[in-house]
């Protein structure tokens, strides 16, 4: 290998290990976690649960309780299973 490519190649993977090494508290964690699987929620049952609001609302912490109901009031059993999930 070329001492020129051997080297870009050292820089970009040096970059991308400094990029991904994320140091989260097990809260912070945990909460990313749950705000991923209400934006997953959020997406799945839209059409069932969400149909009045934007579909491309961006989810964040503080609306998980609101995904929550939202998912045990208007939904089927699906629906009701997922929020048990998201409020663990």
């Amino acid at each position: 290998m070329k001492q020129d490519v051997r080297a870009y190649l050292a820089e970009i993977g040096r970059r991308g290990g400094k990029k991904s090494r994320r140091v989260l508290d097990p809260e912070a964690a945990q909460a990313m976690v749950r705000v991923r699987e209400a934006r997953r929620m959020y997406r799945r049952f839209h059409a069932e649960c969400f149909w009045s609001f934007d579909p491309h609302y961006r989810i964040g912490l503080s609306d998980i309780a609101w995904v929550a109901e939202q998912l045990r009031t208007h939904g089927g059993r699906d629906a009701w299973e997922a929020a048990g999930k998201l409020c663990h």
